[in-house]
């Protein structure tokens, strides 16, 4: 499902003026390898990602866009960072600025696949290579999640 109804219908109201919205990153590891999905709308490699709706637990929103984007089950285990990202403009002129929520979790089952269209491609891939084949931002999640240590936050000051 490309832009949640609740997204749409506070688009209607505030046109393409900035939103706060919270966002995923579920970090997927099975043995030595991470569930990666290549984006319809960039063409990028990144993790599942997606948006939390209202009244939604963020480690359940984690869960369900696994499900939605790639059809895998899993298990959301602990939040490993927060962040915000940097505002985003899209093509049409919208803005949004997201709260990151990434998880650690981990593969129950399913075979990846395409479910929903938000991505071309799902496969597994070896966490060696992810300096290689993820952009900076998304490595920077994958490692967080991978990281034994708690929670990381941004700023803090």
């Amino acid at each position: 499902m490309p832009t949640p109804e609740f997204v749409l219908e506070l688009r209607r109201h505030v046109g393409t003026a900035p939103l706060a919205l919270v966002g995923v990153t579920a970090v997927i590891v099975r043995d030595d390898r991470v569930l990666l999905g290549r984006r319809s709308d960039t063409g990028r490699l990144t993790p599942i990602t997606g948006i939390v709706d209202p009244g939604e637990e963020p480690a359940d929103a984690a869960v369900r866009e696994a499900e939605e984007e790639a059809g895998v089950r899993i298990r959301a285990e602990r939040l490993a960072w927060v962040h915000q990202i940097p505002r985003v403009t899209y093509a049409n002129g919208d803005q949004s600025d997201y709260l990151d929520l990434t998880f650690a979790c981990t593969w129950v089952s399913g075979d990846p696949v395409p479910v929903d269209g938000e991505m071309t491609e799902v496969g597994w891939h070896p966490v060696s290579e992810i300096e290689e084949i993820l952009d900076a931002e998304m490595v920077a999640r994958v490692r967080a999640a991978l990281s034994a240590g708690p929670t990381r936050f941004a700023g803090g000051r």
